[in-house]
């Protein structure tokens, strides 16, 4: 579900977790409260407007990857292999891996909508980077309603990827200087 982005999985696990509601509670729980899971894949399927019934703000994806990276809610074994999963994620080499160095560790999981007359209501990724000095940064990144291409799509995430990057090993070269 995860490493290749199968929504058919994805409907198992959330049916398994009790559903949108269920899943939701359980965000709430985390200390996530701007996403909300309200429909599965399948029922998303059924219409282009069913899928704004989900929806996440880029603070509450980095909320969420924030437990993921730290651990509550998830024993460690979960919390580990969860964590292999994202690394291992197929889909999105072009979005944040796209512009960062070669061998960059990122922990990422992508979603994208269909395309309906021209028009792409999701391109996102979000993830965890491992910076060289072993800091973690966490990025979000929501393509919402475009027009524009994929490569396009994929590219705007890749460069505010590659922007975050270089300020935060900006930040870690100035403070290794003090």
């Amino acid at each position: 579900m995860v490493a290749v982005s199968d929504g058919t999985a994805s409907d198992v696990v959330l049916r398994l977790a009790g559903g949108g509601e269920s899943v939701t509670r359980y965000l709430r729980g985390l200390g996530v409260t701007g996403m909300v899971v309200a429909t599965s894949e399948a029922e998303m399927a059924r219409g282009d407007d069913v899928q704004y019934r989900n929806w996440a703000t880029p603070l509450a994806a980095i909320q969420l990857l924030r437990a993921i990276q730290e651990g509550p809610g998830l024993s460690p074994s979960s919390r580990d292999l969860l964590q292999e999963f994202m690394f291992a994620s197929v889909p999105g080499a072009r979005r944040i891996p796209g512009l960062l160095p070669a061998g960059t560790r990122i922990a990422h999981k992508t979603g994208t909508s269909g395309t309906q007359d021209g028009l792409t209501r999701a391109t996102n990724d979000v993830g965890i980077v491992r910076l060289p000095d072993a800091r973690h940064l966490a990025v979000a990144v929501f393509v919402s309603d475009s027009r524009a291409d994929e490569a396009t799509r994929a590219a705007v995430i890749a460069r505010i990827a590659r922007a975050a990057w270089d300020r935060w090993q900006a930040a870690s070269i100035e403070k290794a200087a003090w």
